[in-house]
C-alpha cells in the first residue's frame, strides 16, 4: 500500500480530559510545522470536525462519565468521516486533542469494513480500559479501549453509575452498529506503565499482549516492532494510536499525565516508522500535546519531528 493518499482529520475535542488545554493541540502542532519551514498541511487534504467543547463550561454530567453525551456526539462525527476516507482510499491521519475520541476512530474503520479482523496497537502511557463502574475520575479520555471492547469490567467495579450513564456508555459502545468492535487478543500496549489494579485485572485475565518501556530499550524498536506485528497476523487491518505521554515525563511536559520511565522521542519515531511499513496499517492516531502545558511548544515540535518521519514513510 505504497503510496498512501493522506487525509488529515483533525479532531480538536478536549471533553473527555481532566486537564483543560489538548484541544490546542493539533494548532500547536501546525504552528512547530511553520517553524520548520513546512508546508506539509498545504501538501495534504485537510477536514476538520466540529467539536462538542462548548460542554466544557456546563456541568459535566455524570461523575463517572463526564461529558458523555457529548462524546457520543463526537463518535458518530468521526466514525463517519473515517469512514467515508477510507472508503474512499484515503489514508485517515487523525490529529486529535485528547485521547477519548480515538474510541470514534475505531468505530469508523469498522463502519468502512464491518466484516474486518482489526489490529489496534496503542502506544500510551495508560491502557485507558476504564468503564463508567471502575474509572476513578470519570474522564472518558481512559475508556476507549474499553467502549471498543465493549468491556463494563463489573466484576471490578468501584463506581455506581445512574441508569442514565449506563444507558449513555450502552450508546457509546454501540457506535457504528458493531459490538465489540475489537478483541483481546488483537491489542497490543506499547509503553504502558501507569495502570489501575482494576485495568491490571483485565489485561492479566485476557493475557494481553504488552510490551514495556524496559523491553523497548533492551530489545530494540525493531524486535518490538516485529513482534508487534506477528502477534497481530491475523487481523486484516491495523490502526495504530500514538498519545504522546507514551513519552518520557522529561520530554512530554507538554501533556495533561506525564509519565516517568517512558519511551524517548528518537524510539518513538522509529517504532511509528517501522510499523507503517505494515500494508495492513490503514489509519494512524496522534494526541494529547497540550501546549498550555509546555515551554516553548516542545512537546508539539517533538511530536510534528515525528508526524513528519510517519508522513514520508506513508507516501514514499
Amino acid at each position: 500500500m505504497a503510496n498512501r493518499k493522506i487525509k488529515f482529520v483533525e479532531v480538536k475535542s478536549e471533553i473527555g480530559a481532566g486537564t483543560r488545554g489538548a484541544s490546542l493541540g493539533v494548532d500547536a502542532i501546525k504552528i512547530a510545522a511553520l517553524d520548520y519551514g513546512s508546508n506539509m498541511f498545504k501538501t495534504f487534504e485537510t477536514v476538520e470536525i466540529k467539536n462538542e467543547n462548548h460542554l466544557l463550561f456546563e456541568s459535566p454530567g455524570s461523575p463517572y462519565a463526564k461529558r458523555i453525551k457529548g462524546l457520543i456526539t463526537m463518535y458518530d462525527r468521526i466514525g463517519l468521516e473515517v469512514q467515508k476516507t477510507l472508503k474512499s482510499n484515503g489514508f485517515p491521519l487523525i490529529l486529535a486533542g485528547d485521547h477519548s475520541t480515538a474510541g470514534g476512530t475505531i468505530a469508523g474503520i469498522r463502519m468502512a469494513y464491518p466484516k474486518a479482523r482489526l489490529g489496534v496497537i496503542w502506544i500510551d502511557a495508560h491502557a485507558d480500559i476504564h468503564s463508567p463502574w471502575t474509572s476513578p475520575s470519570g474522564n472518558l479520555h481512559g475508556m476507549p479501549i474499553a467502549a471498543s471492547l465493549a468491556e463494563d469490567n463489573i466484576g471490578n467495579k468501584m463506581n455506581k453509575p445512574d441508569k442514565e450513564t449506563v444507558e449513555h456508555w450502552k450508546k457509546l459502545k454501540e457506535i457504528g452498529g458493531i459490538v465489540p468492535k475489537i478483541n483481546y487478543r488483537d491489542l497490543v500496549y506499547i509503553g504502558v506503565r501507569d495502570v489501575e489494579p482494576e485495568e491490571t485485572s483485565l489485561l492479566k485475565k485476557h493475557h494481553v499482549k504488552m510490551f514495556t518501556t524496559a523491553e523497548v530499550k533492551r530489545h530494540g524498536v525493531e524486535r518490538i516492532a516485529r513482534d508487534t506485528l506477528s502477534h497481530l497476523n491475523q487481523c486484516s487491518l491495523i490502526y495504530i494510536s500514538f498519545d504522546v505521554d507514551c513519552m518520557d515525563s522529561s520530554i512530554s511536559k507538554g501533556t495533561g499525565t506525564p509519565v516517568r520511565n517512558g519511551i524517548t522521542e528518537k524510539e518513538a519515531g522509529s517504532l511509528l516508522v517501522r510499523l507503517i511499513q505494515n500494508e495492513k496499517v490503514c489509519c494512524f492516531e496522534v494526541c494529547e500535546v497540550n501546549p498550555t502545558l509546555d515551554k516553548e511548544n516542545l512537546m508539539a515540535e517533538n511530536t510534528f519531528e515525528i508526524l513528519t518521519k510517519v508522513v514520508a514513510q506513508l507516501t514514499n
